[in-house]
C-alpha cells in the first residue's frame, strides 16, 4: 500500500510537470524550461553536496556519467518539446516506449539474455505506436514531436541502461548529484542561446516545475523501492489517464479511436515485457535459494 501510494504520487507530480511545461510552452522554448528543471534540482540537492563535494562525486567511472548525463539531458529537451506540441495523452503514450527501447538494449549494452517472447511483446508495443500514429488526414501522421518524444525515450532507456551498471558499485545519491550538476552544466548553452528573462509570475512557475520534477524523481524511486516493480509498474500508468483528464479539461484536447487503441497497445506490451522480467527474476532467486543447503 506504501509502495501504491508513492507510485500514485509519482504519476500526480508528472502530470503537474507536464502541465505546466505545456502551459508555459507558448512563451519559454523547451531548453530554457530544461535548464530550469535542472537548476531547481541542482538548488534543491546542494545543501547535501556542499557538505562534502569530494565525497559526492566520488567515482571511478566518470566517463560513463557524464554519458549518461548528456544523454539524460538531451533527452528531457526533446521530452519537453514534445509534451509541448503534442497532446498530453498522446505524448505521456508515447513516453511508456522507453520499456521497449529497453529490451534491444539489454541484450546488446547488459549481454542479457532476452527471449522470443520479449522481443515480441516489444515488436507489438512498436507496432502501438504506429497505430497511434495513424489519426492523420492522409494517413500516418509521424511528425517531429512525435519523433521527438521516441528519440527522447530511446536516450532515456540509454539513461536506465547505464543506471542499472552504474548502481553496482555507485550509491544512488552519488548518480542523482552527478545527474543534476552535469545536466545543469549540460542544459546552460542551449538556454542561453534562446535565453529570455521571465515575468515574475512566469519565473515562479518555472521554478515550481523544475521542483515538482524532483519531487517527481524521488516519489517514483520509494514507490519502486518499497515494492516489487511489476507490481508498481501497473500504477505508475495512471499518469495516462490524468494526463488525458487534463488536457480535455484545460487544453481542450480529446484522443481520437486510434490514440486510445495505440495507447492500450503499448501498455499492454510494456506491463507484459515488466512482469516477464519479474518472473525471470524470482526464478533465478529461486534457483539460487535451492542451491544453498
Amino acid at each position: 500500500m506504501r509502495g501504491a501510494l508513492w507510485m500514485l504520487l509519482s504519476a500526480v507530480t508528472f502530470t503537474a510537470m507536464t502541465t505546466l511545461v505545456k502551459f508555459l510552452g507558448q512563451d519559454y522554448p523547451p531548453t530554457l524550461q530544461a535548464f530550469y528543471r535542472q537548476a531547481a534540482g541542482l538548488f534543491i540537492l546542494a545543501p547535501w553536496i556542499l557538505r562534502d563535494p569530494k565525497g559526492a562525486f566520488a567515482t571511478t567511472r566518470p566517463g560513463l556519467l557524464i554519458f549518461r548525463s548528456s544523454a539524460g539531458s538531451l533527452a528531457l529537451i526533446l521530452q519537453f518539446y514534445a509534451f509541448q506540441m503534442l497532446p498530453l495523452a498522446e505524448a505521456n503514450a508515447l513516453s511508456f516506449t522507453r520499456a521497449l527501447w529497453l529490451v534491444p538494449l539489454a541484450a546488446v549494452l547488459l549481454k542479457e539474455a532476452v527471449g522470443p517472447r520479449r522481443v515480441g511483446a516489444a515488436v507489438v508495443g512498436f507496432a502501438g505506436v504506429l497505430v497511434m500514429m495513424g489519426h492523420g488526414a492522409r494517413g500516418m501522421a509521424i511528425g517531429a514531436p512525435q519523433l521527438a518524444m521516441l528519440a527522447s525515450s530511446l536516450l532515456f532507456a540509454f539513461t536506465v541502461t547505464g543506471l542499472k551498471t552504474l548502481t553496482r558499485d555507485h550509491a544512488p545519491s552519488t548518480l542523482l548529484y552527478w545527474s543534476a550538476s552535469l545536466g545543469f552544466l549540460f542544459t546552460l548553452p542551449t538556454a542561453v542561446m534562446d535565453w529570455r528573462w521571465p515575468h515574475p509570475t512566469d519565473l515562479m512557475l518555472l521554478c515550481l516545475m523544475g521542483v515538482i520534477a524532483t519531487v517527481n524523481q524521488v516519489t517514483y524511486i520509494k514507490g519502486m523501492q518499497a515494492a516489487d516493480a511489476a507490481v508498481m509498474a501497473p500504477i505508475d500508468y495512471t499518469r495516462l489517464v490524468f494526463a488525458a483528464a487534463v488536457g480535455y479539461f484545460l487544453f481542450s484536447e480529446v484522443p481520437d479511436t486510434s490514440t486510445l487503441l495505440g495507447a492500450a497497445i503499448v501498455v499492454a506490451s510494456t506491463l507484459y515485457i515488466t512482469w516477464r522480467e519479474h518472473m525471470i527474476a524470482a526464478r533465478a532467486v529461486r534457483g539460487l535459494t535451492t542451491a544453498i543447503p
